[in-house]
């Protein structure tokens, strides 16, 4: 008989609109409708440069919507074996420091190997966090460490890892959405089939054409 209210993900909001649609699963572009509005507006003035910008906060929204917590691990994981690393997953809950291990080669045995830690929520990751992570690569006797934050980084925090630059990278959003734009079509099928994207080609205006 426990009565809680559940936050996460804009998970209220959803709900409702399912319900005033009948229950009927989400679709991509009820997903991504919201980031269309503030985008188009301003296409509609001359150029059309933000289409760019409308589709990656689109992408970013149909992410967050499945792939919310341990779900981004599983997509980062996804990345990493698409570049031809040998992964384990960490399973849901704790992870004793490393969501993600991942080693060169078919039987992941060669190197570089690294050590990676995922977070999705809404802050940014302060400098302990890092150095957490940093621990964990000489715990797993590992060559490199990943960290991967949606909401990016407190911003003392690049400046403070100038000494562990060849121990640890930092990714936010952009790099993480740059890492899909390079790598998604070697993506396994499963993936694709939560994240559906397709390639264009635009003509580039120019500003003083």
């Amino acid at each position: 008989m426990t009565i809680c209210r559940v936050r996460a993900n804009n998970a209220e909001a959803r709900i409702s609109a399912m319900r005033a649609n009948g229950w009927k699963p989400e679709t991509v572009a009820s997903v991504t409708r919201s980031a269309a509005p503030t985008v188009v507006e301003a296409d509609t003035n001359e150029t059309g440069t933000n289409l760019e910008d409308l589709a990656g906060d689109q992408i970013a929204q149909l992410i967050m919507a499945r792939f919310k917590g341990h779900g981004l691990t599983r997509l980062v994981e996804a990345l990493l074996k698409a570049q031809g690393y040998t992964t384990y997953l960490s399973p849901e809950g704790a992870d004793g420091g490393a969501d993600i291990l991942a080693g060169a080669g078919p039987l992941g045995f060669g190197r570089p190997r690294l050590c990676v830690e995922v977070k999705s929520e809404t802050s940014a990751i302060d400098r302990s966090t890092v150095d957490k992570l940093i621990g964990a690569v000489t715990k797993f006797g590992a060559d490199e460490g990943l960290f991967v934050s949606w909401s990016g980084f407190r911003t003392t925090v690049p400046k403070e890892l100038a000494s562990s630059f060849f121990r640890v990278r930092l990714w936010s959003q952009k790099e993480l959405l740059e890492a899909l734009y390079a790598h998604y079509d070697a993506l396994d099928d499963d993936i694709k089939a939560e994240l559906p994207l397709k390639r264009i080609w635009t003509v580039v205006v120019q500003e003083q054409e």
